[in-house]
């Protein structure tokens, strides 16, 4: 059954706190979440309030599509972990998200989705166009993986004022966990989802 893609925010503190979508999306996974619903939750919107404060310091305007579009990539970047078991994700995180938009009539965003997914744990730049969605998306996974030790200029104090509302609920320490399975399954590629 499509999942309604009405987008309605609710904003606290200059902090997007509330996506319809997203809350839609992340409650149908609910049950696979487990233990680490809040985690990921939590996760979701540090990297959707990263990527705001991405298009406010580079002069971007946001568009209400282009905020469902981060939204939609935000809500389904990492999901493979949980949905498909899998800690190499990224085509089956983005093969959801295409089947997502189809369904939802919304093909046209399939190619720039499914790129912010396969990109978002890219070690170097996508792109040097401070305009390019799928650079402004890794930039702000990164920040939020690295716990803010990466910035990438982003002011400290927007980063922790995100991380207030939303804290990490050991969202990190279950990466470390994931990550140390993981290479004992497959030592030789311990963390498959990187890109260079």
């Amino acid at each position: 059954m499509p999942v309604t893609t009405q987008m309605t925010t609710q904003v606290t503190n200059q902090i997007t706190t509330h996506i319809a979508t997203l809350e839609t999306l992340l409650q149908q996974w609910r049950p696979s979440f487990g233990q680490d619903y809040l985690a990921y939750r939590n996760h979701v919107y540090r990297i959707i309030n990263h990527c705001i404060v991405y298009a406010e310091k580079n002069d971007i305007a946001l568009s209400h599509d282009t905020l469902e579009i981060i939204a939609i990539a935000a809500a389904f970047h990492d999901i493979g972990i949980w949905l498909d078991n899998t800690f190499d994700y990224l085509q089956p995180s983005a093969q959801r998200a295409n089947n997502y938009l189809v369904r939802e009539g919304k093909a046209d965003w399939v190619e720039t989705v499914t790129s912010m997914i396969n990109e978002h744990h890219k070690v170097t730049a996508f792109s040097s166009d401070k305009k390019d969605l799928v650079e402004m998306f890794r930039q702000a996974d990164w920040i939020d993986v690295s716990m803010g030790m990466l910035s990438f200029q982003t002011p400290r104090a927007n980063i922790r004022k995100i991380r207030k509302i939303f804290p990490y609920e050991g969202f990190h320490k279950r990466l470390i966990q994931l990550t140390l399975v993981h290479s004992l399954k497959a030592p030789l590629n311990p963390l498959p989802m990187f890109k260079w």
